[in-house]
């Protein structure tokens, strides 16, 4: 069905820096998704240039992602024999594999993320008092925070398990020199990538794919991230609203607010509630399966090279174990924060000194603190709902699936 709500364009804004704001809660992740090619289809207002080039950088991406999944599954399946050598690489191609079932996602809902942006840019543009901007851009700010430590917990790691550990750990120290290491195997049967340029060919490649895998985990976290806290921010405007709609405050800020217009806004906000839940759910149902897994792997991994003394190697795995589990922290806590901000409306209201508003005006306040009741929630898939028990779950069920691990490898 299609939302009328996006048809209301102001003609004139009543913000007048709405330009900045905008690009200052857009700049971060427009800078991830445009490498991807993403930004187009997700932001309507692009070129046709802009969307060519989208189409040519999402076929290289996707290349780039088939280049790892297709001969390094043929390799783990049918070529190599040792148990643990196969447990070793799953853990990288199936980061892959479920990279490349994100980056999917992200494409096919680029349109629902498109009316989310929107919905942002519309409220940046409305926005007309300097105490509600300074709340907005307040939690712009968290955002761009959130956005900053995700990406630099998952590229500082996964860059230096796909070049630093390839190199210098014990492993690699041990063998011939003239052998060259490669993160993925499986390409003996195609090209020789020992001698060059063939060698250099395919280390670059693997090091473009890394940075793609990890860009569109970054990505999916900054859409996440972005739409949550502008909710988040427009609650709590909501909640200084209704306060002034009480007390009375003078100024030509307070003399427009009434409470029809405050349960129409809050009405907004739900309604871009469901539209982030259903952006979300699919891509939060792949990172809650890829981080019990990947957890579950880490950990193993750190346990079989603190075994083998390799400092590198164990250092590299516990800083991409630290991003996994720091990664879903922040998808399961955005889930938290969504629900526990939109149940705030109903305390609020009746905090408030409600009993000096007129009957019928109070009698609309009802209406807040009934809805209240049934907060927005995120889902994964529909199945398990974002909250910090959920992440407490993920944590009990790789511990589980390790033991199970290290039972099945006789290690």
């Amino acid at each position: 069905m299609h939302d009328r709500s996006y048809n209301r364009v102001d003609d004139h804004p009543r913000n007048s820096n709405y330009e900045n704001d905008i690009n200052y809660t857009l700049e971060m992740c427009r800078w991830i998704l445009k490498p991807i090619g993403i930004w187009s289809y997700v932001y309507s207002r692009t070129s046709k240039l802009e969307k060519v080039t989208s189409i040519a950088l999402l076929i290289a991406c996707f290349s780039c992602l088939f280049f790892i999944i297709v001969p390094s599954s043929h390799y783990i399946f049918f070529v190599e024999k040792n148990v643990q050598t196969k447990v070793k690489l799953l853990g990288p191609v199936g980061f892959c594999v479920s990279s490349a079932i994100k980056y999917c996602y992200l494409g096919q809902k680029g349109a629902i993320f498109g009316r989310c942006i929107k919905h942002v840019e519309k409220d940046w543009k409305t926005v007309d008092s300097r105490s509600d901007r300074t709340i907005m851009l307040k939690h712009a700010s968290i955002s761009r925070n959130l956005i900053t430590l995700c990406a630099v917990f998952l590229y500082s790691g996964g860059m230096s398990y796909h070049t630093v550990m390839q190199f210098l750990s014990k492993e690699r120290t041990k063998r011939n020199s003239t052998i060259r290491p490669l993160t993925y195997p499986g390409y003996d049967a195609f090209l020789d990538t020992q001698s060059s340029p063939s060698y250099e060919i395919v280390f670059c490649i693997h090091c473009l794919s890394a940075m793609v895998m990890y860009s569109v985990t970054t990505a999916a976290y900054s859409l996440a991230a972005i739409c949550v806290t502008h909710i988040c921010g427009q609650i709590q405007i909501q909640i200084s609203r209704l306060k002034n709609l009480v007390e009375k405050r003078q100024g030509k800020d307070s003399r427009r607010i009434t409470l029809a217009n405050i349960v129409r806004d809050h009405v907004e906000i739900l309604r871009l509630s469901k539209n982030v839940e259903e952006a979300l759910r699919e891509i939060c149902l792949t990172q809650i399966v890829e981080s019990t897994l990947i957890i579950c792997l880490l950990e193993y991994y750190c346990l079989v090279e603190w075994q083998n003394s390799d400092v590198i190697a164990i250092a590299t795995y516990f800083m991409l174990l630290i991003s996994f589990i720091f990664n879903i922290l922040i998808f399961c806590y955005i889930g938290e924060v969504l629900s526990e901000q939109c149940s705030q409306i109903g305390p609020a209201a009746y905090d408030i000194e409600w009993y000096n508003l007129p009957a019928k005006k109070a009698y609309g306040l009802v209406l807040l603190s009934a809805i209240s009741l049934y907060p927005p929630k995120i889902t994964a898939g529909k199945i398990f709902e974002l909250s910090l028990n959920t992440f407490g779950a993920v944590l009990k069920s790789s511990v589980i699936y390790l033991n199970l691990l290290r039972t099945v490898t006789n290690w």
